[in-house]
């Protein structure tokens, strides 16, 4: 059996559960201290960095149909070499990065600070609970094997063309 083939659909096996992390995730976004434009430039640096490509696959999608450029999702992966990202966005993707791959000695302070230089209180503790749900999500569909593409119809995705 190929390593790429689907588990199981988790969101079947424990419907109530996966609908309490979606009211989470919804109430994170409904909040409006996290622009749409970042918060789905973070989800999709978290995807990459856990690797999934579900959520990967969903949230270029979804940065296609809010009309971010194409070249700034292909230099997300280097975000810090590139010169089309600005301070704000650099912070948040640093945020994005220190608490998906939470280092042994935790989140560096210098990371903290930069963040802090960019957001006020209540937006930082929402991106942080943004973040959290974006890894949710990833750790869950990564475990799983949830097939890319295989939700599109439910977020309005079905009809973007990529190619």
């Amino acid at each position: 059996m190929s390593h790429t083939q689907p588990r199981l659909n988790f969101m079947d096996q424990l419907p109530a559960l996966t609908e309490k992390l979606m009211a989470f995730s919804l109430a994170v976004s409904d909040s409006h201290h996290i622009r749409p434009a970042l918060a789905v430039l973070v989800d999709l640096r978290a995807s990459q960095l856990n690797g999934c490509t579900f959520c990967i696959d969903m949230h270029v999608k979804q940065a296609r149909l809010r009309g971010e450029r194409e070249l700034r999702l292909h230099h997300l992966a280097g975000w810090r070499e590139s010169q089309l990202f600005s301070a704000q966005e650099r912070a948040a993707l640093a945020w994005t990065e220190a608490l998906t791959c939470l280092a042994p000695e935790g989140v560096p302070d210098a990371v903290y600070h930069k963040v802090r230089e960019q957001f006020a209180e209540q937006e930082l503790a929402a991106l942080t609970f943004h973040i959290m749900s974006i890894n949710a999500w990833n750790r869950a569909n990564v475990a799983f094997r949830t097939t890319p593409g295989a939700l599109d119809a439910l977020f309005g995705l079905e009809d973007i063309d990529l190619g």
